[in-house]
């Protein structure tokens, strides 16, 4: 039971890592779109945070896989497959010639992203306060040790 606790503590912290990623990605459009940097600045950023999110939301598939949690992992394999997808692609990384073209679109596709990852978030820190109070009431029904034969 401890080992689930653990995993809910390490999705916890990925999910956590996830939103910011995606929020930091979120204000360097913003900013661009404000023209309080430069194009090459903003891709730079956003294309240098792009695989490690990429390989983050996998290994957090992967172990909501490997750890038979069905439903994390049902809804984080449709983004998994998309992010593999545009990897696969080639499409994952930021052209600062386009940018300003896929600006709009940029946007709408990481709020749809943090939407879903605070989504997530809601879930796995109910899923880690369950077992967390699930494992103390286990403790404490356990026998009585007193020290007396």
């Amino acid at each position: 039971m401890a080992w689930e606790l653990l995993l809910w503590i390490v999705a916890f912290l990925g999910i956590i890592a996830l939103v910011a990623v995606d929020a930091y990605q979120l204000i360097c459009l913003s900013d661009l779109e404000s023209d309080y940097i430069n194009p090459y600045d903003c891709s730079a950023r956003i294309n240098g945070v792009v695989i490690p999110e990429f390989i983050l939301q996998g290994i957090l598939s992967g172990l909501f896989l490997l750890t038979w949690q069905l439903i994390p992992f049902l809804l984080m394999a449709p983004i998994t497959y998309f992010h593999l997808q545009t990897f696969l692609k080639r499409k994952h990384l930021m052209d600062v010639t386009e940018i300003f073209r896929q600006i709009d679109g940029q946007k709408k596709y990481r709020v749809v992203k943090l939407a879903f990852y605070f989504t997530m978030f809601i879930l796995i820190i109910y899923r880690l306060v369950v077992c967390a109070v699930t494992l103390i009431i286990d403790e404490d029904d356990g026998p009585l040790v007193s020290g007396l034969y």
